[in-house]
């Protein structure tokens, strides 16, 4: 079989009845020529960015590999009427109308645990950065300014409270090397009960959201965007909050108030900000964030290391490779 890309002329050539997937934006290229290997393999990261073209070649597609930027809705699988599998490269499956797929047999695989060290990781080096305070002012330094004294009031993590909101995998490893660090650990999560096993043996105190919010130095988001969970955390929560505790999103934008955030920030009544998902991606001109003071941005790389794309490629390769070849 062969990998082959949009504008190759093999993409216009009839469909010989090989299975045949479409990856529509980046992957680990060992996993893609592994796939390529067996199927025939259309690989084009740019296609996130070109529906058009993404939709016309989705006629005798029969698996689908996704990040969380290209949409799975009905528009996509109407257009794909052999689509069989979709492949997430990730955890998150907002993106992915689950419930159609579910109605037309579509079996779905995110890659569950592959990305957790790396968000776990984020979580504690952003909170060190923001409660030390010094990370994002090398310029002085090296200009001359020698700002010691304005950078001498930072906070160590030891001794603090992380407060999860959501405990599982994520949640979990995040806790793990928190108490590593010394830093004591609560959480809520509504999907765990108060007696589940996993708070013992953990050592994570159970908490509800209104107390993690009052209590944590760092509140931390690990939770999938629902109707319950959009705008989770607005002006309201904010202020249940420390003044100096610093808030971190992992998880998915719209579980934010973003306008919020920036005016707590700018207020200050917020310690600090590490932000990478947002409502909308990539982040618009005039969001109210990008001129807040104290706050880290990055765009959507969270989970995504090295070697976490190697491990979430990896997994899906794996995955829907089986699934074809068992169905």
């Amino acid at each position: 079989m062969h990998s082959t890309k949009v504008g190759d002329a093999k993409l216009n050539a009839p469909h010989t009845g090989a299975t045949r997937i479409v990856i529509t934006e980046f992957m680990d290229e060992p996993a893609v020529a592994q796939l390529a290997n067996v199927f025939d393999t259309v690989y084009n990261p740019a296609l996130v960015d070109d529906r058009p073209a993404l939709l016309a070649m989705l006629g005798n597609v029969d698996a689908l590999i996704v990040r969380n930027r290209t949409k799975v809705d009905h528009a996509l699988l109407a257009a794909a009427p052999k689509l069989r599998v979709v492949g997430r490269l990730g955890v998150g499956l907002d993106n992915i109308d689950v419930a159609a797929c579910k109605a037309r047999d579509i079996d779905v695989f995110p890659a569950t645990g592959a990305n957790a060290g790396a968000v776990a990781e984020y979580v504690i080096g952003t909170a060190m950065a923001l409660l030390r305070e010094a990370y994002t002012r090398s310029a002085e330094t090296a200009a001359g300014a020698w700002p010691r004294a304005a950078l001498s009031n930072g906070r160590e993590i030891s001794g603090k409270t992380l407060g999860l909101i959501g405990f599982g995998g994520i949640g979990q490893l995040t806790a793990r090397l928190a108490q590593a660090l010394g830093v004591n650990v609560i959480a809520y999560d509504p999907m765990l009960a108060s007696d589940a096993p996993i708070w013992h043996q953990s050592g994570v105190a159970c908490r509800q959201l209104r107390v993690v919010l009052e209590q944590a130095d760092i509140v931390s988001l690990h939770v999938p965007l629902t109707a319950e969970t959009r705008n989770l955390i607005d002006a309201e929560a904010l202020s249940k909050m420390k003044s100096d505790a610093v808030l971190i999103n992992t998880s998915r934008g719209e579980i934010v108030d973003e306008a919020a955030v920036a005016s707590a920030l700018h207020a200050g009544k917020l310690g600090g900000a590490a932000i990478d998902v947002f409502a909308q991606e990539p982040l618009a001109a005039g969001n109210a964030l990008a001129n807040a003071p104290r706050v880290i941005l990055t765009p959507h790389i969270a989970g995504v290391t090295t070697e976490s794309n190697t491990r979430v490629s990896a997994l899906i390769a794996q995955r829907v490779a089986a699934y074809l070849q068992q169905s």
